[in-house]
């Protein structure tokens, strides 16, 4: 019995060591531009589904923009996705006023939270290697310390 627990929590924790592609999405940017999930392979990627009406998202966001300026030269981008509830205006504004130096997209439809899995929690935060492959997903704000530790080591993988 003991050996067939061992052998199900292998097979558990090695299941969630299985890559999985990153959904072909367009995000709109708040500019009216549009960025693909395709245009960003060949980076690391971070998807933030966030809102502005959430705590959590509102004080992640320091460090969201940390970990964008720390890691942009090398080869990282970081894609805010607004979700469909949060009114464009506000998004605009907290955009501006906070000054985000990484995309902001928003998702009036909610066509990207459900390519995603159906987001419904925020922030839902994607980690996308260079092969389009998602390798870690957090609900609620990651770790920051095991994040950039993560990043670094995908910066340095084709």
């Amino acid at each position: 019995m003991l050996n067939w627990a061992c052998a199900l929590g292998l097979s558990l924790a090695l299941g969630g060591c299985s890559s999985e592609r990153a959904p072909e999405s367009s995000f709109v940017l708040l500019d009216g531009s549009t960025v693909t999930s395709q245009q960003l392979q060949g980076k690391v990627s971070l998807v933030n589904f966030w809102a502005t009406s959430c705590t959590t998202c509102v004080a992640e966001m320091p460090e969201l923009v940390a970990t964008y300026n720390k890691f942009k030269d090398k080869g990282y981008e970081t894609v805010a996705v607004a979700m469909r509830y949060d009114p464009p205006s506000y998004v605009v504004n907290f955009a501006q006023t906070r000054q985000l130096p990484f995309k902001v997209a928003i998702d009036n439809t909610g066509a990207v939270a459900r390519e995603w899995g159906d987001i419904q929690l925020t922030p839902t935060t994607f980690l996308v290697n260079k092969r389009g492959e998602i390798v870690k997903r957090y609900v609620g704000a990651p770790n920051f310390v095991e994040l950039h530790q993560l990043i670094e080591k995908l910066l340095t993988q084709s």
